[in-house]
């Protein structure tokens, strides 16, 4: 089992200061409105939302710079936008987060990705999403690549973060891992179903239960099972980790030598697993850019995942919050 002192996390968080992480991906923005249930409408069977507030917040991989930010790293967010509205706001949020969006490619043929949110009492009752799903041109691709090399130099990391939005093309997953491969960068990957297995020799493969039992057709659930899809993903991706995530049963670590890590869930409470993937990658991620081992990297990513899981919404990782979280399950073992 890995374990922290409260001494070793203070001096990963100094570590983590400044360390710039490229995010290409599927960027996003998450809209909410907020307000109670007091009837269900005369017009059909559903509920009216009374709305109280409204809020805007970065989703997908803007999320994912979001808590690289967070944990005191410099996000490159590098993703396409439209010329709309949904564009303008994700723009301002970025400006309002302290990060630059020089990486933000506009693409006037396509809308940028906005989901909204309609939440009572805590719940979610509906979801609008409006979106594109093509694949982004090639110009479109080929700027996106530009703004990476241009950064080459700087960088620490290189996190790919799919949603099937049309942005991780074939073409940029490639050309992503071939150029980070060039300079010795580490690349992490949260993938989704499409292009699953394009994602040959990267540093840390983090698929979720859902993708892998949809990409190699067979169900995890068993720890025989668990192993065995970890160990199919290893020889297919000729990755140098596999990190499965599990949602209760937690985590699986595997590498190219070695009985696979199991990482229990940290989650105390789960009000809303919305974008916990996006903070277990960034963690991960900027623990291994500040000199981790992967071991503990994934220890970490797994306590931020819990951390957001008890938060209404999609939320960065408070620091503070993940250490307090570490200690506290320390000292328990501990008493125990």
């Amino acid at each position: 089992m890995v374990q922290f002192t409260s001494r070793d996390l203070q001096q990963l968080l100094e570590r983590c200061r400044g360390k710039k992480i490229a995010v290409v991906g599927d960027l996003m923005v998450d809209r909410y409105y907020w307000g109670d249930v007091m009837r269900i409408s005369p017009e059909a069977p559903v509920p009216v939302v009374e709305v109280k507030s409204e809020s805007t917040r970065l989703g997908g991989a803007a999320n994912v710079a979001n808590n690289i930010a967070s944990l005191g790293g410099t996000p490159l967010m590098i993703g396409v936008v439209g010329k709309d509205n949904g564009g303008t706001v994700l723009r301002s949020l970025v400006r309002d987060a302290g990060f630059t969006d020089r990486g933000l490619i506009v693409d006037p043929s396509r809308p940028t990705t906005v989901k909204s949110r309609v939440i009572a009492h805590h719940q979610h009752v509906v979801r609008i999403d409006q979106e594109s799903k093509q694949d982004v041109k090639q110009e479109i691709a080929d700027q996106m690549l530009e703004v990476l090399r241009t950064e080459g130099d700087s960088l620490r990391a290189i996190i790919l973060e799919d949603y099937n939005k049309g942005v991780v093309t074939k073409t940029v997953i490639h050309d992503v891992i071939a150029f980070a491969r060039e300079r010795g960068i580490p690349v992490a990957v949260d993938p989704k179903f499409n292009n699953f297995f394009e994602y040959q020799n990267v540093t840390v493969f983090k698929p979720n239960r859902k993708e892998t039992e949809e990409a190699l057709g067979m169900r995890l659930d068993s720890p025989e099972a668990i192993e065995r899809a970890g160990r199919e993903l290893m020889k297919r991706l000729q990755a140098d980790h596999v990190l499965l995530t599990l949602g209760e049963r937690g985590m699986s670590l595997f590498a190219r030598d070695g009985a696979p890590l199991n990482v229990p869930t940290r989650a105390r409470k789960v009000a809303d697993v919305s974008g916990a993937g996006d903070t277990v990658i960034a963690t991960l991620t900027m623990a291994l850019a500040a000199g981790t081992t992967v071991q503990q990297a994934a220890s970490l990513a797994n306590y931020a995942g819990g951390v957001v899981c008890g938060e209404v919404g999609i939320v960065p990782i408070d620091p503070k919050a993940l250490v307090e979280a570490i200690l506290e399950d320390a000292h328990q073992d501990g008493a125990g």
